[in-house]
């Protein structure tokens, strides 16, 4: 007899359905946790988010398979106030396969159709995303630029107070004429046919282990010719070529002219292929996977010899779990990459474990000043001010939007410590703030922050009605939302802006 956890009978319950017992295209959003009636005491909180999305779940064990087949004879559910129970681990496997099955769950809408296994003989049906807010706004002089969006005129904010530019969060929109609304991606992730299909996987030696990546060099650069580079750090249950697809990078880098790298995480280090941000093994220079990730990058600019990487323009970016660990990366090796980019992510060292992860996803992590303090002293002697991008969904139910604040506030600190004399600026007092609306689609607030020689340092990019999906990533993707402004462009757009003289093409 084993005992075993409620976290880790979730884990196994998750790689029963990785197995393919539902359709494909799950665990894309909050997961509940997939028990025997018997157990259901047991289950995670309703106010936190649940384990198993893009953002979040429990580390792997090396050396230990959730789906080896070995026997469990029992399990133990255990939870704060729950009494121990007694169940028999093969008849739960097999009737929570049978009830999923039941749930006729459909492509890539696990999240709705768990609903049906927890509630039986409840329709699975999809949900719909939610609606940006319309309403009257008085009319500015518009401009409509190459991507459909329709550009309100930027509005210079000179001693904004934060309750003003939160407000400004909220000011609805007159909507577009003959909305057309699409649904966000939820597939787990095949690539999309026909886009981002030119690239290629590989293998690096890092730490005595042999670390994977997506290889993405740019079509037209002429050879030897000093290119910028953009790490991508995909989501848990996605990997790197459906990350690739989601966000259309590959398409991105042949247009801009960039190399393009997306590290792969193990499933021997985590079940659903999340990066490990909440653990302190993976939140320090020279250790866990920061180190992994930048090794390959280190090993990648060493070893292409078709062009040159300009060591200057070095970035990373990264979604949900990836948001999470590039903040990371970007605190801990900041001589390494020059720029960040955090979607629907969460701050430096904002958990310290599970437990911790669970409420900063749901409520924000402590006091972002002291983050901030933290992430300097993560920067030792390499510190500098770190030119950073924060996109995030108002509507985000995985990791609450409040996240997106507390990292802004965080590299405002951060980046003030390291450098007083230019970057002393306030949160509640960007240089502009505009309010756009995608064609047919999502509303969404720009703000942007400027040092005092007037360079770019900090932008933020909320989007109404978004959920926990890549804003604007190819229809079908992995965790995507079509109906967002595009997030890889505007990603891009800032990197160019922020980390030399060329400006976006």
């Amino acid at each position: 007899m084993e005992a075993l956890g409620w976290r880790r009978l979730l884990a196994d319950n998750v790689a029963l359905i990785e197995r393919g017992l539902v359709a494909p295209g799950g665990l894309s959003t909050a997961l509940r946790p997939i028990v025997h009636p018997a157990a259901r005491r047991v289950q995670a909180r309703p106010d936190r988010p649940r384990a198993g999305s893009a953002c979040l779940t429990m580390p792997r064990a090396r050396g230990v398979s959730a789906a080896s087949g070995k026997p469990r004879q029992a399990v133990d559910t255990e939870g704060p106030g729950a009494a121990r129970r007694r169940i028999d681990w093969r008849q739960l496997c097999a009737e929570n396969a049978a009830r999923i099955k039941r749930a006729s769950v459909a492509p890539g809408d696990l999240s709705n159709a768990l609903q049906a296994v927890m509630q039986p003989g409840a329709p699975a049906a999809h949900r719909p995303p939610a609606q940006a807010d319309t309403g009257s706004e008085t009319a500015a002089s518009d401009e409509r630029t190459s991507s459909g969006d329709v550009r309100r005129a930027p509005t210079q904010q000179s001693g904004v107070a934060h309750d003003e530019l939160a407000a400004a969060l909220r000011t609805p929109l007159r909507p577009a004429p003959s909305p057309v609304r699409r649904r966000p991606g939820r597939g787990r992730g095949a690539a999309v046919p026909g886009e981002d299909a030119a690239h290629h996987e590989r293998t690096f030696t890092v730490g005595g282990r042999a670390r994977r990546a997506l290889i993405h060099l740019p079509r037209g650069v002429k050879p030897g010719a000093a290119v910028p580079l953009v790490c991508m750090l995909h989501g848990g249950t996605q990997d790197p070529p459906s990350f690739a697809a989601a966000t259309r990078i590959t398409a991105a880098a042949d247009r801009y002219g960039f190399v393009a790298v997306c590290p792969r995480q193990s499933r021997e280090d985590n079940l659903l292929g999340c990066w490990n941000w909440f653990l302190p093994e993976h939140q320090a220079r020279g250790a866990g996977e920061p180190a992994h990730i930048a090794g390959i990058v280190s090993a990648l600019i060493a070893t292409t010899t078709k062009l040159t990487i300009d060591t200057r323009r070095i970035l990373i970016a990264g979604f949900s779990a990836g948001g999470a660990m590039a903040a990371i990366v970007a605190a801990t090796y900041p001589d390494l990459f020059a720029a960040v980019a955090v979607h629907s992510g969460l701050a430096y060292g904002c958990a310290s474990d599970l437990g911790a992860a669970f409420r900063a996803m749901a409520s924000g992590g402590n006091d972002p000043d002291a983050q901030g303090r933290a992430a300097h002293a993560a920067m030792g002697v390499f510190a500098r001010p770190v030119p950073t991008i924060v996109i995030h969904g108002s509507n985000d139910r995985i990791v609450t939007p409040v996240n997106a604040l507390q990292l802004l506030q965080q590299t405002m600190t951060a980046n003030r410590l390291a450098a007083p004399e230019g970057c002393d600026l306030d949160i509640a007092r960007p240089a502009t703030t505009w309010r756009e609306r995608v064609n047919g689609g999502h509303a969404y607030t720009r703000s942007q922050w400027t040092d005092r020689r007037g360079a770019l340092m900090h932008e933020l990019l909320i989007v109404d009605g978004l959920e926990h999906a890549w804003s604007g990533g190819a229809p079908g993707g992995s965790h995507t939302d079509p109906s967002g402004p595009d997030a890889t462009d505007a990603i891009w757009r800032f990197f160019a802006r922020a980390t030399g003289p060329e400006r976006a093409r």
